[in-house]
């Protein structure tokens, strides 16, 4: 992938969400429960930061069984990774890195 375009996005800007981004940028999709834990908040709240990035197109949801119980996974699409990328060299450039 080419450099972003460097980018504010207010939407990916919000605590909870940039904390999702950042650990789906180094993954190909990190299951619901590690992100929770990782956030250190509740299913709801992880929930509804997923959802509003999954209505602007930047994740997708996805659900399967494993050893008989339903998981959730989520994982970047590829304008969800530009714009986090893009909003990180954004936030770089406002601090002069």
């Amino acid at each position: 992938m080419s450099a972003p375009e460097a980018r504010f996005d207010a939407l990916v800007h919000a605590p909870h969400r940039l904390q999702i981004c950042a650990a789906l940028d180094t993954v190909d999709q990190a299951e619901f429960a590690l992100l929770r834990d990782s956030l250190g908040v509740s299913d709801s709240v992880l929930s509804k930061q997923v959802k509003a990035l999954e209505d602007a197109g930047y994740v997708k949801v996805s659900k399967g069984l494993v050893e008989r119980r339903t998981r959730t996974w989520v994982a970047f699409t590829r304008s969800g990774r530009q714009a986090y990328r893009g909003h990180v060299a954004a936030l770089r450039a406002m601090i002069g890195t």
